[in-house]
């Protein structure tokens, strides 16, 4: 289904909208949550601030009035052209930059935090992916991102009459997820088939336009399969290891598997954590039937392979056991005139040689550059991970750190908020902010005000808090 068959009421005249909503462009613009608003207040806080679904159930009479307001229609305007402009140009801080420009990133993560109205996260991993791709949008660096759909989510709790937490067992309904079939040639839903599995396990494909990125998901809760692989994907981070690794499979070698079947050639694959780290074996198999040796894949792999580390603690990596990697592996490695030996040495922890086939230590391995997520996490990865370069000091671990930033226009507030930076910092300061020494203007501001703002919006969402949970009550 197209986005304008999923509207059939909205008026011509603002048939935009229906684009404007299946692009979580929206989510971080104000300008366009405000004109989502404009439609309905009321149908927009009972939606859940998820246009897909306000939209959907507005009634025409609703629709066609604002279709004929002449403020609404101004406005309207002048959002989808700065909507248009965003989205298609290619122009941007990455071709100002760089020369070359025909070249593709793929990031791989597990979990996406982009918006509630699509619930594909748990924590910070996701958030940082989401504010990743909406940066790499912002900035025109040509990326397609790769994830899972999770038919059940992830973790769903409510609090009881006792005041514990109890966990709910909840499916999903992806009615109103901005998300699209992907379609193949003769107008279906792509349906791709996963290396390795026996029974063949296969996903159909779906996409979310996050800007000018376009985020993949895989679905593996389809008829084609049977119900132990339906539910390879039911929730995030499945807690059966056999799963979990079942899970990292799709995520890793089905993703590239779907890039490949899309002709989509990444010159850098960039992995966030090492959920998706089999990515790599699916490459180093496309450069073996290429007539490559073992040797000559692996280099070509860690040279365009960029991974991201989260966990400082060892009890948070994923490891599996040898014999369920050679039970899942062993017939695909022997395809390829591999000895599986090689393979389960690349993910095993010279620290724990007997732990099984670590995750993080593969990722590590075949990748070229590293990177924590903060300065004082650099520190605790080298040293954690100092086993796998016995030659190297622990100072000369070669993983970086790059400090976790945020997607600014997501998570500031977009009204008080702005209003206090443009009076102390200019109208203009949107465009300003890459200039040396910009951000020390924000000293200017007094302390007084910031904390007044700061107890106000506290206020504001425990309010929120209370409201929601005397709704269940």
């Amino acid at each position: 289904m197209n986005v304008k068959e999923h509207f059939p009421n909205l008026p011509e005249r603002i048939s935009g909208l229906g684009r404007l909503a299946y692009n979580l462009w929206w989510s971080w613009n104000p300008s366009a949550r405000q004109l989502f608003r404009m439609l309905d207040l009321q149908s927009w806080r009972e939606s859940e601030h998820n246009p897909i679904r306000m939209l959907t159930l507005l009634p025409d009479e609703i629709l066609k009035k604002i279709a004929e307001d002449a403020a609404f229609l101004k406005r309207y305007d002048a959002i989808m052209e700065c909507f248009e402009q965003q989205t298609t140009s290619g122009q941007g801080w990455f071709s100002d930059t760089f020369v070359e420009t025909d070249k593709t990133i793929a990031y791989f993560s597990a979990e996406y935090g982009l918006h509630s109205s699509l619930p594909l996260y748990a924590g910070g991993l996701g958030i940082l992916a989401g504010d990743y791709i909406k940066e790499c949008s912002d900035l025109g660096i040509p990326v397609v991102a790769v994830g899972l759909i999770y038919s059940r989510g992830y973790v769903w709790q409510r609090i009881a009459e006792n005041g514990m937490q109890q966990d709910m067992e909840k499916t999903l309904d992806r009615i109103h997820d901005p998300i699209l079939p992907v379609l193949d040639q003769d107008g279906n839903q792509l349906v791709v088939q996963v290396p390795i599995f026996d029974p063949p396990v296969h996903v159909t494909v779906w996409k979310a336009e996050v800007g000018r990125v376009t985020l993949y998901l895989m679905e593996t809760d389809i008829d084609a399969n049977q119900p132990w692989d339906r539910a390879i994907a039911h929730h995030l981070y499945a807690t059966n290891p056999e799963q979990r690794l079942r899970q990292e499979i799709v995520l890793g070698m089905g993703g590239m598997r779907v890039l490949q079947t899309l002709g989509i050639q990444p010159s850098i694959v960039h992995i966030n954590e090492g959920h998706p780290a089999l990515a790599a074996l699916e490459r180093m198999r496309s450069g073996i039937e290429n007539r490559q040796s073992f040797g000559d894949a692996l280099r070509e792999i860690q040279e365009t392979t960029v991974f991201t580390t989260h966990t400082p603690l060892p009890a948070g990596t994923d490891i599996f056991s040898f014999q369920l990697m050679e039970k899942y592996f062993s017939h695909y490695l022997n395809q390829m005139g591999i000895d599986s030996k090689k393979l389960l040495q690349l993910g095993t922890n010279p620290q724990d040689t007997g732990a099984g086939f670590n995750m993080t230590v593969f990722a590590l391995r075949t990748s070229s550059y590293r990177n924590a997520v903060s300065k004082r996490h650099g520190e605790v990865a080298r040293k954690m991970w100092s086993g796998i370069w016995p030659e190297k000091q622990e100072n000369e671990v070669p993983i970086q750190a790059i400090t976790n930033g945020v997607h600014l226009s997501t998570w500031l507030e977009p009204l008080r908020f702005q209003r206090l930076l443009d009076k102390y910092l200019g109208n203009e300061w949107v465009s300003k902010q890459d200039q040396p020494g910009f951000w020390d203007k924000i000293d200017q501001i007094p302390d007084r005000e910031l904390w007044h703002l700061h107890q106000d919006m506290k206020a504001r969402l425990i309010d929120e808090i209370n409201e929601r949970a005397r709704s269940r009550w």
